[in-house]
């Protein structure tokens, strides 16, 4: 064990992350071998994966790391022993910031990020963690310095030019955004992500041609992601090819039957074709997963509107109405209101 977490040390100091990893990787096997456990193992992969930009894996080894108060405590105790003994090693710091980050502390990682960058001033992975502070805090133009800072000392250090390029999406500055999509892709091409992030920055501008093929693309590297059948469909249904959204709307259900805006938008297909029956299941379906669905209540009560249950109609316009953020939709259901309203009336 001492000679396991010598060597992950002595790495970490380096900044030699495949051999973290690689010890770290061996560690693990041997503990799984003996039936032990040591979280200080489980934490030295789970900086590993964040570094590489692979959150899902992290996240999934961070239970075993840093879940239970005694795992916390011993990773602690390892961190804080390894921060003492190489005060002036900037990579320790960086591991200290992604400890902190991790256990609820994240902005106190800030000041180990910051000794992180004064103590190595060519490592791109304080900046991109730290720029990770700035986003999650609501400090946006903070976070795209940061970033941007990652991709110079780093130009393909693709987590960095993906988390750049969603931040100036975020901004609206998709003239910005989607160069470093498209860098993402020349560094990955079969990055499903990237293609999609394209697409969507791409959709956004009103390229729906070249938005489209990025998402086949998308769909072809990764078939199941239910939010890119959803979005697929959003741009056949404004070409107008309903069939083909109709098709990638199930898709998006078929992919993960949770996915509530597919059903919705099933439902309001169905409702404006006169399949009213259809299209109440499908805002059913949608409300049943989300009971926040403003769209999928109008649905809801425009079906009973035009079968002439008003009660039902208006305790549902209602709750659209409480629920719908976005002003312009909340327009729109006024106006449904106003208008049907006179026929009410007479």
């Amino acid at each position: 064990m001492a000679e396991h977490t010598d060597h992950i040390e002595q790495a970490i100091v380096r900044g030699d992350w495949p051999k973290v990893y690689q010890e770290a990787s061996v560690w693990s096997q041997a503990l799984v071998q003996a039936g032990r456990k040591d979280p200080r193992a489980a934490f030295a992969l789970n900086i590993v994966h964040l570094i590489r930009g692979e959150f899902a894996a992290a996240w999934k080894i961070h239970g075993q790391a840093l879940q239970e108060p005694d795992d916390l405590a011993k990773v602690r105790e390892w961190v804080d022993a390894l921060a003492a003994k190489h005060p002036d090693q900037g990579h320790a710091h960086l591991v200290m910031g992604l400890f902190l980050a991790q256990a609820g502390q994240s902005e106190q990682s800030v000041e180990h990020y910051k000794k992180a960058i004064a103590l190595a001033p060519q490592s791109p992975y304080p900046h991109f963690f730290l720029a990770q502070i700035h986003e999650r805090a609501e400090r946006p133009e903070m976070a795209i310095k940061a970033y941007r800072e990652a991709v110079k000392l780093d130009p393909a250090y693709a987590p960095a030019r993906t988390n750049l390029g969603v931040a100036y999406q975020e901004q609206g500055s998709l003239e910005m955004a989607i160069p470093q999509f498209r860098e993402v892709i020349k560094l990955n091409p079969d990055d499903a992500v990237a293609h999609a992030n394209l697409a969507c920055a791409l959709a956004e501008q009103g390229k729906q041609e070249p938005a489209l093929k990025e998402y086949q693309e998308a769909l072809r590297l990764n078939p199941n992601d239910a939010e890119v059948h959803f979005a697929l469909g959003g741009i056949y249904e404004t070409r107008n090819r309903m069939d083909l959204a109709v098709k990638e709307y199930e898709a998006a259900t078929q992919a993960n039957h949770d996915f509530s805006p597919a059903h919705t938008a099933l439902g309001w297909i169905a409702l404006n074709r006169g399949h009213k029956h259809e299209a109440m299941e499908a805002f059913n379906r949608a409300l049943k997963v989300n009971t926040e669905d403003a769209s999928a209540y109008f649905g809801v009560g425009r079906v009973y509107a035009e079968r002439g249950k008003n009660t039902l109609a208006m305790e549902n316009f209602t709750k659209a109405l409480k629920l719908e953020k976005n002003e312009s939709k909340r327009n729109a259901i006024m106006s449904y209101l106003h208008s049907i309203g006179k026929t009410w009336d007479t």
